[in-house]
């Protein structure tokens, strides 16, 4: 018990000492913490509300319901399951759901900035039991309707999986919409990285457009680590039945009992995400990521798409010939904290990529702003200089050991030191609460 206790305590003071620039993670409130710390986690829940399976679920069915409502009016929606353990299970679930094994499905690829659970072929299981095809950026780094559609009709999909994990401009639903309802099929919106931007009236809403929504609750939202899936009007329209298909998918098809405690603090989370202070943090999230994508230009990085018009941003490395690997490891050591990532038409493998992704919803949550948001760009561009010379060789090239070798060498490095005692002195400014 102490020892997990020391390693708790050495967890808190790293997300305290350091800037949490990963922009799928947040920080949640402390009425989330508690609810997920609670005694609801001691209940077993099998079933709905009304229809469980085992006897004393009177409170966690009100929490659940609540919980259900919240969802509907902040998303506007007449249905959602809060049931998904997180995202992935989730997007299987509605996939389960709506599809029979060996159907094609149609989804954006891992490198353009979409995600695994869309149809990523081989190594997944949306690419295993499903035929699968990927569309992806065009050479301008911008999704070619006419291609898509042109896929589209000559594949004829069930379904049409959208949405990004690392996509940095705004989603057009409409016309994602449209291409899937001429061949007939599901529309699926996974809203997972800009549900708390889509809330807030910020990013575009997939309501009108979309059949299913799918999203996770720990990112934007600021959470805890579950999910939820939502059917729209438009989706009840096509299939009456859509509802019952999406809640036997997810129990008794792909889950046994919900996790109550994480319920509640989705409960919570979405009555704190209709507030007026969580729209202003919301808006504060995009206005600090356009500031932080503009000082990075400005110091001679380039950036997918040429900035953001989300909460995130990609780091394109190939002009400088740096693995992400190696610049994510230095970052690190300087206390900034990002993750490497596939950039458009990488001709590296996903394990060694050619981009950094890095966003601001962490940042904002802390109270930091525009000046905060030029001073990490300088840090950035600084450690991505000062680790140029340890460049990563070709992927077929690359040693096992390299990673473990550059962090001996890094760990110790005097001027990334100096920048991490730096970002320090910044976050005891900005307390996370």
């Amino acid at each position: 018990m102490k020892l997990i206790e020391k390693l708790i305590k050495k967890e808190e003071a790293r997300q305290r000492n350091t800037l949490m620039m990963i922009p799928s993670e947040n920080y949640a409130s402390k009425a989330v913490r508690e609810a997920v710390g609670s005694v609801l986690m001691n209940k077993y829940s099998e079933g709905y509300p009304g229809k469980r399976y085992y006897q004393g679920n009177e409170i966690v069915d009100e929490i659940e319901n609540l919980a259900i409502g919240r969802a509907k009016k902040l998303f506007k929606i007449p249905y959602a399951n809060v049931q998904p353990y997180s995202g992935s299970p989730a997007n299987s679930e509605v996939l389960f759901a709506l599809c029979k094994p060996g159907e094609t499905i149609m989804g954006m690829q891992l490198s353009a900035g979409g995600h695994l659970t869309h149809g990523h072929p081989d190594v997944t299981f949306s690419g295993t039991f499903f035929r699968s095809i990927q569309f992806g950026l065009d050479e301008k780094q911008k999704f070619n309707f006419t291609r898509i559609r042109q896929m589209a009709k000559k594949e004829k999909p069930s379904m049409m999986f959208v949405g990004t994990t690392a996509y940095p401009m705004k989603l057009d639903w409409k016309a994602f919409s449209e291409i899937a309802d001429e061949v007939g099929a599901y529309f699926v919106a996974d809203i997972s990285h800009v549900a708390g931007l889509v809330v807030s009236g910020i990013y575009p809403t997939p309501v009108n457009y979309a059949h299913v929504i799918t999203t996770t609750t720990h990112k934007t939202l600021r959470g805890p680590r579950g999910a939820m899936i939502m059917v729209t009007k438009k989706g009840l329209k096509k299939d009456k039945d859509l509802t019952k298909k999406i809640d036997r998918a997810v129990f008794p098809g792909m889950q046994g009992g919900p996790h109550n405690n994480i319920t509640t603090g989705i409960a919570i989370c979405l009555q704190e995400a209709a507030s007026s202070k969580f729209k202003s943090y919301a808006r504060q999230v995009v206005k600090n990521a356009r500031a932080l994508a503009s000082a990075l230009c400005e110091g001679g990085l380039t950036l997918v798409g040429g900035g953001t018009e989300c909460h995130l941003m990609l780091i394109d490395l190939r002009h400088q010939r740096l693995s992400g690997n190696v610049v994510a490891e230095g970052l690190e050591v300087a206390g900034i904290v990002t993750n490497r990532n596939s950039v458009p038409n990488d001709t590296q493998p996903p394990f060694y990529p050619s981009g950094i992704r890095l966003g601001t919803p962490a940042v904002t949550t802390r109270g930091m702003g525009n000046q905060e948001m030029k001073r990490i760009a300088i840090w950035i561009a600084d450690v991505i200089k000062h680790v140029n010379p340890y460049k990563l060789p070709r992927a077929k090239e690359v040693r096992p050991n390299f990673i473990k070798d550059l962090k001996k060498k890094i760990v110790k490095d005097k001027i990334l030191l100096n920048i991490a005692e730096e970002v320090k002195e910044l976050c005891k400014k900005f307390p996370v609460a």
